[in-house]
């Protein structure tokens, strides 16, 4: 039986930096592209095209990947406005432009001609809020260089830039990490990251730059989540961060690795990119399936207590280790809506910044007369085995768990 969950009491340290996150989060587009890996999501899944599935937005790369699977209908549910806004971009793009204009777009991440293409093709096909959005930040796409790149905007990119700015500060480092993205021999990587970027890379400014909660902010890291990291591991935040990177760099292969590769070219290539930027993948969204995604700015607990249509795959991310610490009524309240909407046999996959998530076992459910009565954990029958074997896979690796649950009537 798990121990009770106990809950730091915040600092003032601690609520100025969940101030100053709450503060970002409320103005900006925390995210410019998903780093959650969709591969082990699907193999987690098993999606076929009697599925209706529910997953948080994000950046909507992911939310492409799984639509390419086919399934009946995706509720993309976001509570940020912007996100909501970078999906309906994504979307309109695939519905109204050829491939090379769509790649130039999101792969390389800027095009000459993005204000014709967007007043022309693009901006009809947006919700109002997108319209205004992307009205204003159309100069995200419209840069020459890497500097200049889509990816190195919002808060995310913020970051992303800092960092690709501090390795250009050395020419061995830079060049340490051009022969990184050459090779394509696991061998090889391993020698170049041990000799050539390990020794180089953790000098006195990227140190202090990882440690910063702020840091932490700017990735879209609250609180509570730096808190888990910090009590986690004993090099804290800044340990953790050299312990992924170590792995994702040095252990497993990089060449198909587009999430970090992201940020260090500032642009994808044609092979090594998300699934929705593969040409085929674009032509088969475009023949159909991006419709079959139906964005929604909203909460979780209010989209599914909107409607009655069954769910049967639900991919909840991270949000729930936040709400455990801030918000543990509102948690009960999204469990019991989550499981009233649920279909036979739902599957429900989400993501901790914890290895293991305990704040579940304080859920309650209420039982037929209203009380609180019942536990979730009763009716959630995890996969341990397969959520490991497939955490050891992510090429994401900046969470410290991964997990598979059915819910079990």
């Amino acid at each position: 039986m798990n121990a009770p969950v106990t809950i730091p009491v915040p600092s003032s340290t601690d609520r100025f930096h969940q101030r100053f996150f709450d503060a970002v989060y409320s103005r900006s587009l925390l995210y410019n592209t998903c780093w959650e890996d969709p591969a082990i999501d699907r193999l987690a899944l098993q999606l076929d095209h009697q599925d209706t599935l529910m997953l948080i937005t994000s950046a909507g790369c992911n939310t492409l990947d799984y639509a390419l699977l086919a399934p009946k209908r995706i509720h993309a549910v976001d509570a940020n406005p912007r996100q909501t806004a970078l999906l309906e971009l994504k979307q309109a793009g695939i519905r109204h432009l050829d491939f090379d204009d769509y790649f130039r777009l999101f792969g390389d991440g800027n095009h000459a001609g993005v204000r014709d293409l967007y007043r022309t093709r693009l901006r009809n096909d947006l919700s109002p809020f997108s319209q205004l959005y992307w009205d204003k930040r159309l100069h995200w796409f419209s840069g020459r260089g890497w500097r200049n790149s889509f990816y190195f905007h919002g808060l995310s990119g913020l970051v992303a830039r800092v960092v690709r700015q501090l390795i250009s500060m050395s020419r061995a480092l830079r060049k340490a990490f051009n022969d990184l993205l050459s090779t394509k021999d696991l061998a090889a990587q391993q020698h170049i990251y041990d000799t050539e970027v390990e020794p180089r890379l953790w000098n006195k400014a990227m140190r202090w730059a990882v440690s910063r909660r702020s840091t932490m902010s700017l990735l879209g890291v609250p609180y509570p989540q730096a808190r888990a990291v910090e009590d986690s591991h004993e090099g804290g935040i800044a340990g953790f961060i050299r312990s992924c990177i170590r792995t994702v760099f040095r252990d497993l292969p990089l060449w198909n690795n587009y999430f970090w590769t992201v940020y260090l070219r500032g642009h994808y290539t044609r092979d090594c990119c998300p699934e929705y930027l593969k040409e085929a993948n674009f032509l088969a969204l475009k023949g159909g399936l991006v419709d079959r995604i139906v964005p929604h700015t909203t909460t979780v607990t209010k989209f599914l207590t909107s409607g009655d249509e069954p769910i049967s795959r639900f991919i909840l991310l991270d949000h729930m280790d936040w709400m455990a610490h801030y918000f543990p009524a509102a948690l009960d309240e999204e469990w019991q809506a989550l499981v009233a909407r649920a279909a036979p046999q739902s599957r429900i996959l989400f993501r901790s910044a914890s290895v293991e998530p305990t704040f579940l076992d304080a859920v309650r459910l209420k039982d037929s007369i209203g009380s609180p009565n019942i536990k979730l954990t009763d009716h959630l029958r995890f996969d341990r085995p397969l959520a490991e074997a497939l955490h050891q896979r992510d090429r994401v690796h900046t969470y410290a768990s991964f997990h598979i649950a059915d819910l079990v009537r």
